[in-house]
C-alpha cells in the first residue's frame, strides 16, 4: 500500500531520530517529498509504502508522540 501524508512536529521532537525509529520499528519505506523544520516546529511530507497494517502501528506511535498526521489515501 502506498499512501502520502502531512505530518507536522511539536518543536520539542525537533532533535529527535523520528524517521529513523519509523524505519527501525516498523516495515514502512518513507520517502521525504518535502520537509521544513524550524525552532518552533517542523513538517514533512511524504510517500509511505508498507502493509496497512504496518502503517496503522506506525500512525498509532506517531500520533502517541504529539505528532499531527494528515493522510490522503
Amino acid at each position: 500500500m502506498k499512501i502520502w501524508v502531512e505530518m507536522t512536529f511539536p518543536k520539542d521532537l525537533k532533535e529527535e531520530p523520528i524517521f529513523y525509529e519509523m524505519i527501525k520499528r516498523f516495515a514502512v519505506i518513507p520517502t521525504i517529498v518535502e520537509a521544513s523544520f524550524s525552532t518552533e516546529t517542523g513538517w514533512a511530507y511524504l510517500k509511505l509504502e508498507g502493509k496497512e497494517e504496518e502503517l496503522d502501528r506506525m500512525f498509532e506511535y506517531l500520533t502517541a508522540r504529539n505528532i499531527v498526521i494528515d493522510k490522503r489515501r
